[in-house]
């Protein structure tokens, strides 16, 4: 079995342009999200990003960097990761987000054998109900399911965030959460937004971003809980939120 961390990416952001290019411990974010994906057991990890011009510096650095480059949609990245998939011969998928450097390779592991083991096609940390930090979200499923979603998947936000049409379908897909044991969802770890990055900036001074794990973050805010105020008032996945206003306005306008 062939497990692929697929890593999304993009440049174009418009909360934040160049944020996955943007530098954290003297190094591009992105490299620290690869780096720390790289720590688990999964046997390769992917960069996917745009065939757009604008992500040209984007692939090009990664591949420098010696990792794998797909390239394809802008918007479909449901596209992005299958032809990822196909390319590497996923048998089973890892799904990260190139805007968190916190990424934790423990948590990656956990899910991973949770999905080996269970009798479940997805396994995540971030849903339905997220009770881990955001930022740490994993998402594991098999290719097979990947598939099936690119096959079905219609809704712009299901197309645009990969996975919303296997978890909106527990009657299709056999579903399984990763539950902290400690609810840790109102701590913001992501990269969205110019206080987002503040935030790191913070966090990377005080900790060694090859071999801090989550509990070491912990023990950070818990030294310094000034930091949690920086960016505390950014709502948790607002990017899905636009997606759903845009499925809104396609079925306004084609109510069939």
């Amino acid at each position: 079995m062939k497990n692929v961390i697929i890593i999304q990416a993009r440049t174009g952001s418009s909360r934040l342009p160049g944020k996955v290019l943007h530098p954290l411990a003297e190094q591009p974010m992105i490299l620290h999200v690869l780096a720390r994906a790289s720590q688990s057991m999964a046997d390769t990890v992917v960069l996917a990003t745009s065939r757009e011009p604008s992500d040209d510096a984007l692939a090009d650095m990664v591949h420098a960097a010696g990792y794998p480059v797909v390239r394809g949609s802008l918007d479909d990245v449901l596209d992005r990761y299958v032809m990822a998939a196909r390319t590497h011969q996923a048998d089973t998928v890892v799904r990260i987000t190139g805007d968190c450097p916190l990424v934790d390779p423990d948590l990656i592991d956990h899910c991973l054998r949770r999905h080996e083991h269970g009798d479940c096609d997805y396994v995540s940390t971030a849903y339905p109900n997220p009770s881990y930090p955001d930022g740490l979200d994993v998402e594991v499923f098999s290719r097979a399911v990947l598939e099936q979603a690119w096959e079905s998947a219609r809704k712009p936000s299901e197309r645009e965030h990969v996975t919303p049409f296997i978890w909106t379908h527990p009657d299709r897909f056999r579903l399984e959460s990763i539950v902290s044991p400690t609810d840790l969802s109102h701590l913001r770890w992501t990269v969205d937004e110019p206080q987002d990055m503040d935030f790191m900036r913070h966090i990377f001074d005080h900790i060694d971003p090859a071999t801090a794990r989550m509990q070491d973050i912990l023990a950070v805010l818990d030294a310094h809980p000034e930091l949690e105020t920086i960016n505390q008032d950014i709502r948790r996945n607002e990017g899905y939120e636009t997606s759903l206003k845009a499925d809104a306005q396609l079925n306004r306008e084609d109510p069939k």
